[in-house]
């Protein structure tokens, strides 16, 4: 009988000189001092930017951190440069503390490297993510219940025109 291969085996060779994720992972989480949730926690109590990457919709499904402020992965660099016309207000800084969540605790080790490539020496993550920080019983917001149609609302009579 033919055996499944595995995962590696079925991988194609790599170019040269590139890096898996788990080795991209790793070196971000090198260069970072990672902060469990409680010690996020008093960082933001102390000053520090919560910023939260996850999408809408994670938000929405999951819950958010009072105070953290919504910046979605995909700009956050622009909104963090202070050399970028397109940087949030509180962007005016090398030095500003920024603690960064996800879900997990992933996406925001890689998020947080980012922004020290850009100069923020100071911009680090929250080991474990929001589901860490939700578990810890540090404060959260949601999730925010699906909409459902008000029982007060008139049924919709498809085809009908009202008289």
């Amino acid at each position: 009988m033919p055996q499944t291969p595995t995962r590696t085996e079925s991988c194609p060779v790599p170019p040269p000189g590139s890096r898996g994720v788990d080795e991209i992972l790793a070196a971000a989480r090198a260069r970072l001092r990672r902060l469990d949730p409680e010690q996020a926690h008093l960082a933001c109590r102390g000053g520090a930017l919560l910023v939260d990457i996850r999408p809408a919709g994670q938000r929405a499904a999951h819950g958010t951190v009072p105070g953290a402020l919504a910046v979605e992965r995909n700009v956050l660099e622009w909104r963090f440069d202070p050399r970028c016309p397109a940087r949030l207000p509180q962007a005016v800084d090398y030095d500003l503390p920024v603690v960064i969540l996800c879900q997990e605790g992933y996406t925001s080790s890689l998020a947080a490297a980012a922004l020290q490539d850009l100069g923020l020496h100071r911009a680090t993550d929250v080991v474990g993510g929001f589901a860490a920080w939700r578990i810890a019983g540090l404060p959260t917001l949601g999730p925010t219940p699906p909409h459902r149609p008000s029982s007060a609302a008139p049924p919709v009579t498809a085809g009908r025109v009202p008289r």
